[in-house]
């Protein structure tokens, strides 16, 4: 029987997952790396570490299945985006990677928008530039570490270079490049204007692909390392969310997902090119080709629950700390959370927000705040959901996947939250079940990317709003959009004397 690989290099792991050609999920294995923050505000990883740690998961992946090298006939990549890769003349990394979290660039975004314009910006590019971005890491490199700037051969996604290492190939699809600040959206190719007013030589740049496109095939050294057979086809795969889309079957006008990993986002398809007036939702390409989306994040989802977790949970698993917020009532009884611990995206592009408890009293106990970090990712990801709605994006149905979605307590609170009915899918895989898809179209085992998703992936759970509920949320909502107003010059003060003004 053929099988396929989807490979996900993420924010905390490097996560395989094997499907067969019914699109059926079979085995899945993550193998961890560490992020490092040495400074305030900045966010790194060594792309070798993604490397091993992908090799470590093909390896395991057909051991624990027992599978031979010669069935799996195509692999697909996903990944974190946005990560600053740079490579040399040779294919060496200069420094380590400048992740999607990182926060540093504030000052060369200001300097892109001030110099292109914000209108200008979202008929370029189709969103404004944010600190998360590739471009303004690049010129931020260009500035404070000249050295290494003066080495620069190759720019790379962080999925692209593990399939640099894969195949010899310098490649990216263009889901992926969206989220560079450096691509024309619309038209699906690189910016010349662009790269001409930041002095960015294009030849830097990787091939372009559509996700279901094969972009190389596993080399000789590879398959010494990875245990793949040599000559097995890649395809070019999806940025995270895109490529998460696919797992959840949002391949079609009216589908959203909304995905609760590390961060948190609320995803629409569209067959036509849309942008938020103000670039409040962003707006890329999609993992099905000739289509595009739009999309909604917060920065700390998951990511929220397990900084409590790590910080005030006592080494408590999460199924204690979800007992302990059931107990509470809807509302949290007055505590709010902003879940803004790495800044934040959607609907405030803003690196200098910050995290924060408010409503406490001397009646309130830990139970009260693992509720309100809940509430407050559910009160974030309905944000996203007004923006959509304000410009007319259909939203027939709303599905759940990643690691929050398998909390019934999360969801109903999300359901509550949003007035709408969420539902969860047969596969929770989400990212890496999505490039694996993606293989399977690329390598013609199927003949488009809604054939294989109709085929493969069905409906599990359901949760209907709680009319008791709805009411009490809404209100709280309300009061939850006046918190960040109210603290957003407190924020930029504090961050100032955090960094010292640097």
């Amino acid at each position: 029987m053929p099988y396929f690989i989807g490979l996900d290099v993420g924010t905390t792991g490097a996560k395989a997952v094997l499907i067969n050609e019914k699109g059926t999920l079979c085995g899945q294995t993550t193998e961890e790396y560490p992020m490092s923050t040495p400074k305030p505000l900045w966010c790194e990883q060594d792309p070798e570490e993604w490397w091993n740690a992908s090799v470590k998961a093909f390896r395991q992946i057909l051991k624990s299945k027992n599978i031979q090298s010669d069935q799996v006939k195509g692999i697909g990549l996903t990944g974190q985006m946005h990560g600053l890769v740079l490579l040399d003349e040779n294919g060496n990394v200069l420094r380590p990677c400048i992740m999607w979290n990182d926060q540093r660039t504030a000052k060369q975004c200001e300097e892109i928008t001030q110099r292109i314009g914000n209108k200008t910006l979202l008929e370029l590019i189709a969103n404004p530039v944010l600190p998360g971005f590739t471009l303004p890491k690049l010129l931020w490199v260009r500035k404070q570490e000249p050295g290494i700037y003066e080495k620069i051969k190759h720019i790379l996604l962080p999925k692209d270079y593990v399939r640099y290492k894969l195949t010899g190939v310098y490649a990216t699809d263009v889901s992926d490049a969206s989220g560079m600040a450096m691509l024309d959206v619309a038209n699906r190719k690189w910016s010349d204007r662009i790269l001409r007013e930041f002095e960015i030589p294009g030849v830097w740049l990787p091939r372009l692909f559509e996700s279901v496109e094969i972009t190389g095939n596993i080399t000789e050294d590879a398959t010494k390392q990875s245990g793949l057979s040599e000559g097995t086809p890649v395809a070019a795969g999806g940025g995270d969310q895109a490529a998460g889309a696919v797992g959840c079957g949002v391949v079609s006008p009216g589908i959203v997902s909304i995905t609760i990993g590390t961060s948190g986002v609320v995803f629409a398809h569209s067959d036509m090119m849309a942008v938020e007036p103000e670039g409040k939702l962003h707006s890329f390409c999609h993992a099905v080709p000739d289509s595009w989306h739009l999309m909604g994040v917060t920065l700390a989802a998951g990511g929220s629950l397990r900084w409590y977790r790590d910080t005030f949970g006592n080494g408590e698993k999460y199924d204690a700390l979800l007992d302990k917020a059931q107990r509470v009532n809807p509302g949290a009884d007055g505590v709010f959370f902003l879940p803004y611990l790495a800044g934040e995206r959607t609907p405030y592009p803003d690196p200098n927000a910050q995290g924060a408890f408010f409503g406490l009293t001397l009646r309130h106990d830990r139970n009260h705040f693992i509720r309100a970090v809940l509430e407050g990712v559910a009160y974030s990801l309905r944000d996203c959901l007004e923006l959509m709605k304000a410009i007319d994006i259909p939203i027939r149905q709303i599905r759940l996947s990643g690691g929050g979605a398998k909390s019934l307590l999360w969801r109903q609170i999300i359901s509550d939250v949003i007035n709408q009915e969420v539902v969860t899918l047969n596969s929770t895989e989400g990212a890496p079940y999505g490039a694996a898809l993606l293989a399977s179209v690329g390598t013609g085992y199927y003949s488009t990317v809604e054939e294989i998703c109709e085929a493969a992936i069905e409906i599990g759970d359901r949760n209907e709003p709680d009319k008791a509920n709805i009411g009490i949320y809404d209100n709280a909502y309300h009061l939850y959009r006046q918190l960040y107003p109210a603290l957003k010059e407190p924020f930029v003060k504090n961050t100032t004397l955090l960094t010292g003004g640097v």
